[in-house]
């Protein structure tokens, strides 16, 4: 199918439904959702649709604040441990192996991803610094990880503490490696859904000497609620060997992609 055609389909499809998601798109048309990502990016920056989190919405479509409170809606923690199981090991594993060096300070932020991280760290000692729960529970049966729980304000969403007493905490506090989970990634924007979390993770990454992001190949030019840094200011991201060429290609402008 041609490019054009493809374009017209989906504008076809926003102006009959309002609002599509890359699923839907991707069943009418047959082809990638890379490449309905890379359509749906040319059709928002023609000005031909708006892009909204995980699809499209007609530029002529006057929707309901339910709806979309709907689409933004933010994915519990049990839900995102069921999406993309496969990919988030293959880049837990990748991301790692890159700790190398014992007695190193490293932060791990919220995100079922950088869970899966704490089963393939193998080093000797340790120091861990991390404001997610659930991190802190599956590090804290070992002995030989010196571990630093961030408090504060509990969302239950993530399973992250967040606010200003974590804020106070991790000014005091020196980062040789952090690792940060994304919602979304497009162009040189890094984003979450939550504005709390997104201002602790930008600290994080400013303290820390060296800075890593982890997503999975379906965060790619994708957009969500809150900006938090720019991917251009991070030494590399780790993600799945599933991604586009052309979109590690266009991505790699602004830092080192590892999948």
């Amino acid at each position: 199918m041609l490019k054009t055609e493809r374009h017209q389909k989906i504008l076809n499809l926003c102006e009959t439904h309002g609002i599509v998601s890359v699923k839907l798109i991707q069943d009418n048309l047959a082809v990638s959702d890379m490449t309905i990502r890379r359509d749906l990016k040319e059709l928002a920056d023609n000005e031909q649709l708006h892009r909204v989190h995980g699809g499209a919405q007609s530029l002529n479509y006057e929707y309901q604040a339910a709806e979309m409170s709907q689409l933004r809606q933010e994915l519990s923690h049990t839900e995102k441990k069921q999406i993309s199981t496969n990919e988030k090991n293959y880049i837990a594993k990748k991301a790692a192996s890159i700790i190398q060096q014992t007695d190193e300070s490293i932060f791990l932020g919220p995100g079922t991803t950088i869970e899966l991280m704490t089963e393939f760290i193998n080093i000797s000692r340790l120091r861990v610094i991390t404001n997610s729960l659930p991190v802190f529970n599956l590090l804290k049966e070992k002995d030989n990880f010196e571990l630093h729980l961030i408090g504060g304000e509990y969302r239950n969403k993530t399973g992250a503490f967040v606010g200003a007493m974590a804020i106070e905490m991790l000014n005091k506090i020196n980062i040789n490696k952090a690792f940060i989970g994304v919602n979304a990634l497009q162009d040189d924007q890094v984003f979450t859904f939550n504005i709390e979390e997104g201002n602790l993770q930008q600290l994080v990454l400013e303290k820390a000497t060296e800075k890593y992001l982890l997503a999975d190949s379906q965060k790619f030019d994708e957009i969500d609620f809150y900006s938090f840094y720019k991917l251009s200011d991070v030494d590399a991201l780790f993600t799945d060997s599933s991604l586009d060429l052309e979109v590690k290609k266009d991505y790699e402008q602004y830092t080192k992609i590892i999948n």
